[in-house]
């Protein structure tokens, strides 16, 4: 590209200095300011020579810095099983696949360009599948590298509002531990540093709500950015009006005494998932959630972090029992109580919680699974086999 130069003698030796200096497309760089100048060809290469330098210098240094902050964000996905948070993910990232049930623990990514000619952000997004029976694996997302910029979607069916508390209950205890243990690990790494010993360590990750936010006093934020999405909003529309009250007003206490985000969806309602979409990339990509407010309790709820309090939601919704005589040891056991009231767990002995995803009819491969089954009884015939040859060993000695 210098021989473009050779009708401007006083800018060959810039532009040899630049290109040695930065490389890759500072040469290009240069031409294109070369020739964007319109004085006249007579005073042209003085103009150029005394301010293309100091031109080319600053576009080049603010390429290197655009790239310098490109964001890397982590958000987590986890919720009920067959909750439909594979189906919310791929309408989020804009991909028009089937979706499959999610096995085990799986990743993909999300890149967004902020603008024209831009680096792309990039979003890892850890899927958690089989429910609450695979919430040990919350220790592979959920690093001291991940946490400083992770957020967590937590996915409740509408549609089993008899398991949405345990499981909710569950999955967040899981991700609250692990997210414990990295700021325990961080702090003790910090106390071990000479003249630290003393000092109160606060992760740079640790969630500080702002002095003014509803309720400040009275809530136990998550360590993370939570959004919880109740799915399946077109079935959980026919449930009896007093039920959907107990379910609705429930989820909002919920939200509300963790400083999280709320919202329901249905993935056949393209309104709803467009909100979907924009608290999405709020996590993702940090981009601007909206404003949208919906605390009807007979429409679709759209609540942000932030944007309710207790009293606005006021006491469990509960008519046939007397909320004194459940004895709460706090205000969520109180609302636990009621809700388990009104939609009683099942009993754990009869709950399937398979550890083995290879066990999961979900996942069931009929020639795979027949001759795993024969193998497995060869291999039982095996020990018996080898437990009687060494009761003989053991008689003859």
């Amino acid at each position: 590209m210098l021989r473009h130069l050779v009708f401007f003698p006083e800018l060959y030796y810039d532009c040899v200095i630049i290109m040695r200096r930065y490389s890759g497309n500072a040469c290009s760089i240069l031409v294109r300011l070369a020739f964007s100048h319109k004085a006249p060809s007579s005073v042209m290469p003085k103009i150029i020579s005394d301010s293309l330098w100091e031109l080319a210098a600053a576009e080049v240094q603010h390429q290197e810095s655009e790239e310098e902050t490109v964001s890397e964000r982590t958000v987590f996905l986890m919720g009920s099983k067959a909750g439909g948070k594979t189906s919310i993910l791929l309408r989020c990232l804009e991909r028009d696949e089937a979706p499959k049930p999610t096995l085990a623990l799986e990743y993909t990514f999300g890149r967004r360009a902020r603008g024209h000619n831009t680096p792309k952000d990039i979003a890892h997004l850890w899927e958690l599948g089989g429910g609450t029976s695979l919430s040990d694996l919350v220790q592979i997302p959920i690093t001291s590298v991940s946490v400083s910029c992770l957020s967590v979607i937590l996915v409740l069916d509408l549609s089993k509002p008899n398991d949405l508390w345990v499981t909710m209950e569950k999955l967040l205890q899981a991700v609250q531990t692990q997210v414990d243990k990295v700021f325990s690990q961080a702090a003790q790494a910090q106390k071990s540093k000479p003249g630290t010993k003393n000092q109160q360590f606060v992760h740079p990750a640790a969630r500080v709500l702002p002095k003014d936010y509803p309720d400040r006093e009275l809530i136990s934020p998550f360590p993370v950015p939570l959004l919880i999405i109740g799915s399946k909003y077109d079935l959980f529309q026919d449930f009896d009006s007093e039920k959907k009250k107990v379910v609705s007003k429930t989820l909002r206490f919920i939200a509300h005494y963790h400083a999280a985000s709320l919202i329901f969806t249905s993935i056949k309602s393209e309104s709803l998932m467009s909100k979907i979409k924009s608290f999405f990339s709020h996590l993702a990509f940090g981009l601007d959630r909206g404003k949208t407010l919906s605390s009807d309790l007979n429409k679709a709820l759209i609540i942000s972090a932030g944007s309710d309090s207790f009293s606005q939601i006021g006491p469990p919704s509960v008519t046939d029992v007397d909320i004194t005589s459940l004895h709460a040891k706090n205000p969520k056991d109180l609302w636990r109580k009621v809700y388990e009231h009104v939609f009683p767990h099942e009993n754990a002995s009869e709950q399937k919680e398979l550890k083995d995803p290879s066990k999961d009819p979900q996942y069931s491969e009929p020639q795979i699974d027949a001759m795993r089954a024969q193998k497995d009884q060869e291999l039982e015939q095996y020990k018996k086999n080898a437990a009687k040859s060494w009761k003989g060993l053991e008689l003859e000695t």
